[in-house]
């Protein structure tokens, strides 16, 4: 793939990935209701999942980083996830602000391994052991 090409990969699934941000997050904030951020932890939880599953699938470099970095980068949200949590705390909303850093990182890394894993039976077949190396998956796609 030309540079060229990855570069216009990453514009057109960059936005991609942020619209569907946007629409996923606005639908489950619509109905959550509620100060919790359910929007922005529905789409992170996703979101590592996605990234589980396109580290799994062992992509070249360029797709892995148009597929990657370009559309789950603009879908999920690390700023947003803190800005969030830090707006609950300053609302003096501390069990929510914890829960949501907890919860975030308890079912965030059981969906990164769970899409990882779907990817290697997909492409491996059942019965595929993997062993799970969080760091080397995300070195993979820094490539």
């Amino acid at each position: 793939m030309t540079t060229v090409l990855s570069w216009l990969g990453v514009l057109v699934c960059g936005g991609l990935g942020s619209l569907l941000r946007f629409t996923v997050d606005r639908a489950v904030s619509r109905r959550s209701g509620g100060s919790f951020p359910a929007g922005t932890l529905a789409v992170n939880l996703t979101g590592a999942l996605l990234l589980g599953f396109v580290a799994g699938l062992a992509l070249s470099p360029h797709l892995a980083l148009v597929a990657g970095t370009a559309f789950v980068g603009a879908y999920t949200t690390f700023s947003t996830w803190m800005l969030e949590t830090h707006r609950l705390a300053e609302e003096r909303q501390l069990a929510p602000a914890v829960a949501n850093i907890v919860v975030s990182i308890a079912l965030g890394l059981p969906a990164a391994y769970a899409g990882q894993t779907i990817a290697v039976f997909l492409v491996h077949g059942v019965g595929t052991h993997i062993a799970w190396e969080p760091f080397v998956c995300a070195r993979g796609l820094a490539a």
